[in-house]
């Protein structure tokens, strides 16, 4: 970043410099570090944020106030929100009043505060002086992103885009040109890499793949193949993988995207040409582990199986050698070699025993003796999973059968502490909700909760600071400056396909705040993923998911008045609706499942317009939210009135329906919720039964406060 212009100077003047600073050098030192207390010691959150919260008017008073305080940063950060609101009010020269010398002392926004002013200057009719405010900003700070901006405003494109070629600005440039030339090949291929976030994207890609493949270089095609992965469009992202740079993971994801899109054949060929490829990766013991289970006979998963055990080994992939073990184990026991299945046990327990796939087998054994009422055994597994995997998925399971296994061998205080416990160590799960609501916690009942009327505090929700990214961005985040954030992250963030976990949680909290939650979402869950199976990852995540702010972001309130609203007209728990939107469609209005659910909701066509008649509703948008929520709480409020308000039944029944449920309740016992709920023979219904009441769990824990 060039601060100064630069200046000829002598051979005397640079020995005299020299000198100068080697004399200063513990001066500066120290002014360094007084700033940079000033600027990145911890912001002040309590005080800041509920301003960025509210609407100009009502903060405008509180923040002139700050403008004028001694504290530097409190009254720059003041200044520079006072500017970006008058600037949207269509008030620049009160805009450019705040901001006059403000990138002398706001270093790490100066970039930012000469583009705002620039933008200042041009809505008050001074082109002139924009003109002159944008070759400032490229001068003095030509290698920032916002020079990206500043040079599409000077007509420079080809400039921009040499330079920034993924900012969102120089993006959307190249967007509007396709419009009119959709067959500009370099354009295509920018777009391509870096324009994922556009709504027609899957169409360029498809102009790309489909009329010039001969003009795309093995890096063009990675580009492609990852935009497909990341739309879950797996068989041609498997085909793009295909032509691109001939890397374990790009090899292992031609496997994995045509088993994905049912070409077994195909998938059974590229994991085999992997293997043989690049034997001593990860990729290559996955590759085989999968080659495995696509195995026509359990005689012949077998050696493929030794093979990935040996791969697994030379490549030092614990975690993979573990599922191998496990494999093996499953295997023995279904040809009914009960001694070589014994053998493998102890193998997996001993060499692997801290692994999911330890934990795994442990809660088999543990489920198996409990069949046959030996308590003391399966009290000893479920002890052993604890102990040694406490941070596997399946724990708070573990912990909460546990519990119930006590309570029927007569061990009722037991039982107490175990569900105690089970609540303490894993607050966040659905066993956990389950556990308070057995020990009578007033939080709700399978049969009670559509009933429950929860105070709602909205205020209490402080953002998770980022954990990656310039001390610009952070600012911008800080101060309530999402889309401003997300734009600069774009240039920022160079290591999609294999992010840090400090990037993957910055990437998630930034699309978070500009309303990408199903992908922002995504991003937070997947780090409990990557905790299990990667050390680094866990050391870095253990204080990140102690930290409450953690999960306001991962629990959010959109469209919370619409919900309250028609919650309210139907007399259901709004939290409740809330939990089911979240799991239905992270809150995407426009989302479409495959076979044709549509909106918040996820309602199908049909359905909704059943619901329309009943309603006598003769207009309405499922991508509306308002409609769709309309509809989706009387069909909610249906299901439960079907079931006698039995919320897990009205759960089933929205995802199954009502036929499926029927079906249930005739084949197993429902007296008993818990026991019901792992009787459940559709899986997704099985997971989402469960995901929407820990959903409402974590709802209600954050967002709810005592009544008096």
């Amino acid at each position: 970043m060039k601060l100064l212009p630069k200046r000829h100077s002598t051979a005397v003047s640079r020995r005299w410099r020299n000198w100068l600073l080697l004399a200063l050098a513990p001066v500066l030192v120290m002014v360094g570090a007084i700033v940079a207390r000033q600027y990145w010691s911890a912001p002040p959150l309590e005080t800041l944020y509920p301003l960025t919260l509210e609407v100009p008017p009502q903060r405008r008073a509180q923040l002139e106030e700050w403008a004028q305080a001694k504290d530097p940063l409190k009254r720059d950060r003041a200044r520079y929100l006072l500017a970006v609101d008058a600037l949207r009010h269509n008030a620049p020269q009160e805009s450019l009043r705040w901001l006059e010398n403000l990138e002398a002392t706001y270093r790490p926004m100066a970039a930012r505060i000469l583009l705002l002013r620039s933008d200042a200057y041009r809505q008050a009719g001074q082109g002139r002086k924009a003109t002159q405010t944008w070759q400032q900003l490229i001068r003095d700070y030509g290698k920032e992103p916002e020079a990206a901006v500043a040079l599409l405003n000077l007509q420079q494109p080809d400039r921009a885009i040499a330079q920034f070629p993924q900012h969102p600005a120089v993006v959307n440039y190249v967007h509007t040109q396709l419009q009119n030339s959709p067959d500009h090949v370099p354009y295509l291929k920018l777009v391509a890499r870096y324009g994922l976030y556009l709504k027609d994207y899957g169409t360029y890609l498809e102009i790309l793949r489909q009329r010039y493949p001969q003009e795309l270089t093995p890096a063009d095609w990675e580009a492609i193949a990852f935009g497909y992965w990341e739309k879950m469009q797996y068989a041609p992202a498997a085909a793009a993988y295909d032509r691109a740079p001939q890397t374990p993971l790009n090899r292992y994801r031609v496997g994995r995207g045509r088993q994905l899109s049912n070409d077994t054949s195909g998938a059974i060929a590229a994991y085999q040409d992997l293997v043989q490829r690049f034997p001593n990766t990860q990729e290559a013991a996955l590759a085989q582990l999968r080659l495995a289970r696509l195995a026509s006979s359990p005689a012949g998963r077998l050696p493929l199986l030794a093979i990935a055990l040996k791969l697994a080994t030379n490549s030092q992939s614990s975690a993979i050698a573990a599922d191998v073990l496990l494999e093996q184990y499953r295997t023995y026991r279904e040809l009914g070699n009960e001694t070589a299945a014994q053998r493998t046990q102890q193998q997996l327990l001993q060499t692997y025993g801290g692994s999911t796939a330890a934990a795994e087998l442990r809660w088999q054994l543990a489920e198996a003796a409990a069949q046959q009422r030996q308590w003391q055994t399966a009290q000893r597994w479920v002890g052993e999973l604890l102990k040694l995997n406490p941070n596997s998925e399946i724990a708070p399971r573990a912990a909460f059968w546990l519990g119930k296994w006590l309570g029927e061998a007569g061990g009722l205080q037991a039982q107490t502490a175990a569900w105690r416990s089970l609540i303490s160590q894993y607050p966040h799960s659905y066993y956990g909700w389950r556990a308070a609501s057995l020990l009578q916690q007033p939080v709700g009942t399978f049969t009670t909760l559509r009933q429950q009327h929860p105070r709602i505090d909205r205020d209490r929700a402080h953002p998770l600071p980022l954990s990656a990214g310039s001390p610009t961005l952070q600012e911008l985040y800080l101060l309530g400056q999402t889309q401003d954030a997300w734009q600069r992250w774009q240039w920022e963030f160079q290591n999609r396909v294999t992010p840090t976990a400090a990037e993957q949680l910055t990437d998630g909290l930034i699309r978070l705040g500009v309303g990408e939650y199903l992908d922002g979402i995504f991003m937070l869950e997947n780090l409990f993923v990557r905790a299990r199976n990667e050390p680094d990852t866990a050391t870095f995540f253990e204080s990140i998911q102690r930290d409450p702010r953690f999960w306001y972001a991962l629990y959010p309130l959109p469209y919370w008045d619409i919900v309250q609203k028609w919650s309210a007209a139907r007399k259901l728990n709004p939290l409740l609706v809330m939990a089911l939107i979240r799991q239905e469609s992270r809150f995407e209005p426009d989302i479409r499942s495959v076979v044709g659910a549509t909106g918040l909701m996820q309602l199908m066509p049909d359905t909704a317009t059943w619901i329309a008649d009943q309603l006598s509703l003769s207009d309405f948008s499922l991508e509306d939210p308002e409609d769709n929520i309309r509809l989706g709480t009387w069909y909610f409020d249906y299901t439960h009135n079907r079931y006698q308000q039995n919320t897990l039944l009205a759960l089933a029944s929205y995802n199954a329906g009502p036929g499926n449920v029927s079906d249930w309740l005739q084949r197993f016992d429902a007296s008993d919720g818990d026991r019901f709920i792992e009787t459940i023979p559709f899986p997704e219904t099985y997971g989402y039964v469960k995901r929407v009441l820990e959903n409402y769990w974590n709802y209600l824990q954050l967002y709810t406060t005592p009544r008096d």
